[in-house]
């Protein structure tokens, strides 16, 4: 697989908390320089970075960040504010703790709240995987494929792991035709982006992968 082929399909991401402009307008420069898919923002950036480059990069931003615990209510105007500031795309956390209670439909009238708030832009459903048993991680591609969101992703990159080939594996086997999967947190590598692709992940988010096709001069 050509790398820039893996570039395009990643949403090259800064969300630490200790972000800069400065920072964020150096991704975004690589952003468009390397052809990815989005860049990953927090929602405080989303206005001016929208306001500089406008059209020439898609911009994604995480609501409900990174515990999922916030109340239905606070994500969806999270969704709606950063839509209005111009974002192109929007990951939320899932609140883990009703998926441990088995409180399914709760997670989806919320998915599907957040979901209508976002205005019609793509929304990507982030499950937590590593704090997931192998039947909740089933239930919730369930739950995802009955939300009306594109994507179901496998991690925030902020708690004890991120996605693993396994992980990514069982989703694909379990969401609807049409639900696509975006794995994230600790692709350092573009082996292991390629292999993530071919195992079925239609999205990578990742902040090394453009640092490792800068070093080996693309």
């Amino acid at each position: 697989m050509e790398i820039k082929d893996i570039l395009s399909k990643c949403d090259h991401t800064l969300l630490a908390p200790d972000a800069t402009r400065e920072q964020i307008f150096a991704l975004c420069d690589d952003g468009i320089k390397y052809g990815v898919a989005s860049v990953c923002i927090p929602a405080s950036f989303v206005k001016e970075v929208k306001a500089k480059y406008g059209d020439s990069l898609k911009v994604c931003t995480v609501i409900g960040f990174p515990c999922g615990y916030s109340t239905k209510e606070a994500k969806c105007f999270e969704a709606s504010d950063a839509v209005k500031n111009g974002a192109d795309e929007i990951d939320m956390v899932i609140n883990i703790g009703k998926v441990k209670d088995g409180e399914y439909d709760c997670v989806l009238d919320e998915i599907k709240a957040v979901k209508n708030a976002c205005g019609g832009k793509l929304l990507k459903v982030i499950i937590e995987t590593c704090l997931l048993t192998d039947g909740e991680k089933k239930e919730m591609c369930r739950v995802v494929s009955e939300s009306g969101a594109e994507y179901i992703k496998t991690s925030t990159g902020f708690s004890k792991g991120g996605a693993t080939f396994e992980d990514v594996e069982l989703i694909v086997k379990n969401v609807a035709p049409g639900v696509k999967v975006k794995a994230a947190g600790g692709i350092s590598s573009i082996e292991d982006a390629e292999k993530f692709i071919e195992l079925g992940a239609s999205r990578l988010g990742t902040s090394r992968v453009v640092k490792a096709a800068k070093e080996r001069g693309i």
